[in-house]
């Protein structure tokens, strides 16, 4: 098999797994997940942050985002054609489901001004113990990491966690993965 190949399969492996996931579960170990991200240094230093606004099977950011908004920047993406546009979020009237994937988005935030971002919230459908990541495969992730120098730290349930996760040259690789 191929890289594109091994990917698909693994896509499709971890869907699996996510469809007998416990929805329960999955709130109770998003939680642990930033329980122990707010307790790294470097995000207790950092004053602007890239987070997302998670979808349904992915580690639940609402309350992380609506938690530190207001003490630091909060940046979240907006995808824009081929690539993923940040935006300040400033709370909840600031997000409109987006025709992406219709999940909230901010539309109506201040644009991000190209400041340095301190620390990046990454998801991944898997990661592996040396940092590589797997996204849903557009590449959004890999284009915007590519342009900004920052501690990139992948988040995901257990199940997410692979042996190796399959990996091309533009693969942006994370910092480090928080697991529950």
């Amino acid at each position: 098999m191929n890289i594109s190949e091994q990917k698909t399969a693994l896509r499709k492996h971890i869907r699996d797994l996510k469809k007998q996931a416990n929805a329960e579960e999955m709130l109770r170990d998003s939680a642990k997940i930033f329980s122990k991200t707010e307790g790294l240094e470097a995000f207790k230093q950092a004053k602007t942050v890239l987070a997302y606004w998670s979808m349904p099977d992915e580690v639940c950011t609402h309350q992380f985002v609506k938690k530190w908004h207001k003490e630091k920047t909060i940046l979240l993406p907006l995808v824009v054609g081929e690539v993923l546009e940040l935006k300040v979020f400033s709370g909840m009237q600031t997000m409109v489901v987006g025709p992406s994937f219709g999940i909230l988005e901010p539309q109506n935030g201040a644009n991000y001004k190209n400041e340095p971002i301190d620390f990046a919230i990454i998801p991944g459908v898997a990661f592996d113990a040396s940092g590589n990541r797997m996204g849903r495969g557009k590449g959004y992730y890999d284009k915007l990491l590519n342009k900004n120098v920052i501690l990139k730290v992948g988040v995901c349930f257990n199940f997410q966690m692979v042996e190796k996760v399959p990996t091309d040259s533009f693969d942006i690789p994370m910092d480090m993965v928080v697991t529950p």
